[in-house]
């Protein structure tokens, strides 16, 4: 996937743990988790929106696109079925 998600860069910049964050905006630590290591496909609105209010930043501070990423990717795709 072409957007990266720079949580782990913005918990350390801000000295806070993943734990700390999702006491803060009631999510699961799973959850966070999978978002922290761009494993997530999908990120609700009300999601970015308390992480963001908890982190005191943008959205885009904490999603970056990388279309390097999204090229190499689409050229591996190349002739296979989806």
């Amino acid at each position: 996937m072409a957007i990266a998600v720079k949580l782990d860069d913005l918990l350390h910049d801000r000295r806070m743990t993943l734990t700390d964050l999702a006491e803060r905006i009631g999510m699961t630590l799973a959850n966070l988790s999978i978002l922290k290591t761009g494993k997530a496909r999908a990120i609700r609105f009300s999601t970015l929106e308390a992480i963001c209010e908890a982190l005191s930043c943008q959205p885009g501070d904490l999603l970056r696109f990388e279309p390097e990423h999204a090229k190499r990717e689409h050229e591996s795709t190349k002739g296979t079925v989806r």
